[in-house]
């Protein structure tokens, strides 16, 4: 069971709970849970404090190039530990945090930078790193920018900038379900993406 400190997460887990999302709740619906709770937590914490971070879900795309490039971990996900990690002045803080299932697998990772002409200036190497690795993977990217304590949202080359809490965690929940609907294996923002050319 997740430990919810914030009614915030409560109310869109109860949400989602009311919905066909959860009907059977599996072992691996649980993990999800879990893993999403402990991030969310984290990340609260961390935009309340204006500490930056960067947190990656590794999804199909394989990111083993860049865990290769950080220090490697293979812990549990906790909030406690994630909190840790990006707190400044310590050795892991510079970087990015890779997860692959229930695991934080490295912290201190690079990323690519995205090189797209349009991004606004006024996002930095976090912003753009979490878009660069958003181009090149499947993968899904949370920053907390330190000057401002907002939480960004990268996937497939885009970015939702000062996303809501609600709706960053019922984000997270649909490119994250373990059971993709039939025919329906790209997100929507990926087709907007297409669209858009």
């Amino acid at each position: 069971v997740v430990v919810i400190f914030q009614p915030e997460l409560r109310r869109a887990l109860e949400q989602l709970g009311r919905g066909k999302l959860f009907t059977r709740v599996s072992a691996e619906q649980q993990s999800l849970n879990d893993r999403i709770g402990e991030v969310f937590k984290a990340v609260n914490h961390l935009s309340r404090k204006k500490i930056g971070a960067l947190i990656v879900f590794e999804r199909g795309t394989g990111l083993n190039d860049y865990i290769e490039s950080g220090i490697p971990l293979e812990s549990a996900i906790s909030s406690e530990l994630l909190i840790n990690i990006f707190t400044p002045n310590t050795p892991l803080h510079d970087g990015a945090v890779i997860l692959r299932g229930q695991q934080i697998m490295a912290a201190g990772c690079y990323l690519p930078l995205s090189e797209n002409p349009f991004i606004s200036k006024e996002l930095g190497t976090r912003h753009r790193a979490a878009i660069g690795m958003s181009e090149v993977s499947d993968a899904i990217c949370v920053v907390v920018s330190e000057e401002t304590g907002q939480i960004s949202l990268a996937i497939n080359g885009q970015i939702v900038r000062d996303i809501k809490e609600e709706s960053l965690i019922s984000k997270l929940f649909e490119e994250l379900n373990p059971k993709p609907k039939s025919g329906e294996k790209t997100s929507r923002w990926k087709r907007k993406g297409e669209a858009n050319g």
